[in-house]
């Protein structure tokens, strides 16, 4: 998920004094494509959120390569192969190039989702398959995975999950008519077999976004709701409901994503080919940005990620596979197009390593 970087561009008079601020280093992208079982990857400016294809890419990865984590300590990705049941772990070197650790450890039934505690020492793995977590912990000086426990049975299919700012809590959601939300306490990270709460949210949910701070949850529900529903996150991990909001240029929202100042949700509207994007409120409610109501997208876009600066917004796009650049104004919270790429393959997941 998107962290917060130093900004480098604060006070720049003039555009000689900008180039001396701007930032040198290379980011890279790198975007799963299970049809084709590899990773493609990207360097991507810093400056401008071109992304220039890698001379190695693409990189060969498991069956079915559908999700993708990134270690804080940028040293180590992990990808979830759907059809193998495992995961993979991949160092990355100062170039960009990924070189995969073997062997791949053993998940339980099609692998689809993963999700990392801020710390870096515990890797949650959504099997849609067995309907279950499989939890293991991080080796921090070799990225190694180690199986923790029995998985973490769940009563739904795990279509989204994410681990608090805090480590203490993890949330996933599951398609439905409606849809639920099941929280659950980590201790050490191993979680509770026991949900702190299940709480119904709208139908089909699929994205599932929490502030930086810690303070509120979002879920993005899809067909027939077109809504998105907002909720406090109290001391326990569980949820108090503050409204749901629907209408506008919602339509099939799919993804949320949420910037790295905490100041701005964009959601991705499959239905409709398009971005929208809120203000959220000191008490978490969402206001819609009129200036960025509805922002063209390539066909059905599908999830966002931020690069490290937060200047940069990318967009998978699955009906006509691609991956959208946007620059994002930290002011103003608008979204203007940059560029796009096709892919060979639908793209499932990014991750943009500083």
């Amino acid at each position: 998920m998107p962290k917060k970087a130093a900004g480098l561009l604060l006070v720049c008079a003039s555009v000689v004094v900008w180039v001396s601020c701007a930032t040198n280093s290379n980011h890279y992208l790198y975007a799963a494509q299970p049809t084709a079982n590899n990773i493609v990857a990207y360097r991507e400016d810093p400056n401008s959120g071109v992304l220039t294809l890698l001379s190695v890419s693409p990189i060969a990865a498991g069956p079915a390569v559908q999700a993708l984590a990134l270690h804080p300590s940028k040293k180590y990705l992990y990808a979830a192969n759907t059809q193998e049941n495992d995961i993979s772990l991949f160092t990355i070197d100062t170039s960009g190039v990924l070189t995969e650790v073997t062997p791949r450890p053993k998940t339980d039934t099609a692998p689809t989702l993963l999700a990392m505690n801020s710390a870096g020492s515990f890797l949650y793995v959504g099997n849609s398959g067995a309907n279950d977590i499989s939890v293991f912990s991080i080796d921090a000086g070799s990225g190694q995975l180690t199986a923790v426990g029995t998985p973490l049975q769940l009563g739904l299919i795990p279509n989204n999950m994410q681990v608090s700012p805090s480590g203490n809590f993890l949330y996933v959601i599951g398609a439905g008519l409606p849809g639920s939300i099941e929280v659950f306490s980590l201790s050490a990270g191993v979680p509770n077999q026991v949900p702190v709460q299940i709480t119904q949210v709208g139908t089909n949910p699929y994205g599932l976004a929490i502030d930086p701070s810690g303070a509120h949850l979002y879920v993005a529900n899809s067909l027939p709701d077109n809504s998105i529903s907002e909720f406090t996150i109290n001391s326990d991990g569980s949820l108090t409901a503050l409204s749901t909001i629907g209408g506008g240029t919602l339509s099939s929202p799919i993804a949320l994503l949420i910037d790295n100042s905490g100041k701005y949700l964009y959601v991705a509207n499959a239905g409709a080919s398009s971005l929208s994007a809120y203000a959220i409120a000191a008490h978490g409610s969402l206001t819609l940005l009129t200036a960025n109501e509805s922002v063209p997208t390539n066909s059905h876009p599908s999830f966002m990620v931020s690069d490290p600066s937060g200047k940069y917004v990318f967009v998978g796009n699955s009906s006509s596979p691609a991956i959208q650049s946007f620059s994002l104004d930290p002011g103003t919270g608008t979204l203007t197009s940059v560029t796009s790429y096709s892919v060979a393959d639908t793209p499932t997941s990014i991750v943009v390593v500083p």
